[in-house]
């Protein structure tokens, strides 16, 4: 038998913990608490976000697309569903009377965790490799949560992967769920994705303004916002962090499915909050 240890930074372990507390907070001995723990353990998944993020940042110069991003992107988005259930804001399937909250979050931390596991292929359609790359994962961890349920295994799976497919805000997508993986994939900007290419100090090439943009960011906070359930507050240190709220985050928001729940702020440090929604 062949054990395979998976070897994380204190960052990433950081994460997980984090990760597992917020689901403890509302989903305490879950199917989705389960999906979650085989997520963060599992060796496939921590190689090829490792290795989407070598593509992305040593063959390409992009910012952070690895097993760091994809557990923020995790976390905005448990944050952003419980944020949406206070509120008493049903999810797609939820609606639709196919499943429960319970399915609809499980769905969005597979897209969340998966969702740049294509940047091992390359930038372009990365979403779409992501996709396939995806599927033998959510294939196989979905067969131990819900061996005796393939109604919930077939949903949550296509769920996860129309958040995965749909993250870059291209794609039209028609569920909530997949509307909050898009989104919380935009609220990861702050200055920590920029510092390892800009620490590189490459020439100038294309997608370096969205380095030095996010270098700008200090925070992004969300939180029950007081005329929609959700407000996100970008707080830079300055006005070049501007193109990345407007360029990136603002564009997702308007694409996404979730916008109706949605604030957002942005403010430069010593100046007055602006409000895009």
């Amino acid at each position: 038998m062949i054990i395979i240890k998976v070897m994380r930074s204190p960052k990433e372990n950081s994460l997980d913990t984090k990760i597992i507390g917020a689901l403890e907070s509302f989903t305490p001995n879950s199917k989705v608490m389960e999906a979650a723990k085989l997520m963060v353990a599992d060796a496939e998944i921590q190689a090829s976000q490792e290795y989407a993020n070598n593509v992305s940042i040593v063959r390409l110069g992009f910012n952070d697309h690895g097993p760091v991003h994809m557990r923020i992107v995790v976390l905005n988005a448990i944050t952003m569903m419980g944020l949406l259930r206070q509120a008493g804001i049903k999810t797609s399937i939820e609606t639709e009377d196919t499943g429960s909250f319970e399915d609809s979050l499980t769905a969005v931390i597979f897209a969340a965790m998966l969702h740049d596991l294509g940047m091992c292929v390359g930038r372009q359609d990365h979403e779409l490799h992501s996709a396939y790359l995806a599927a033998p994962i959510l294939e196989r961890i979905l067969s131990k949560i819900h061996a005796d349920n393939l109604h919930k295994k077939v949903m949550i799976r296509a769920l996860a992967l129309e958040g995965i497919s749909g993250h870059m805000g291209n794609r039209t997508i028609h569920s909530l769920e997949a509307g909050i993986v898009q989104v919380a994939d935009g609220c990861d900007m702050t200055k920590g994705r920029a510092r390892i290419p800009i620490a590189k100090g490459a020439s100038p090439r294309v997608g370096d303004i969205h380095q030095y943009s996010a270098s700008s960011i200090e925070e992004v906070r969300l939180s029950k916002g007081e005329e929609r359930p959700i407000r996100i507050q970008v707080f830079m240190s300055s006005e070049v962090g501007l193109f990345q709220v407007e360029e990136v985050l603002l564009a997702k928001i308007a694409s996404s499915t979730a916008k109706g729940h949605i604030e957002l702020y942005a403010q430069v440090q010593g100046g007055e909050p602006k409000r895009y929604l």
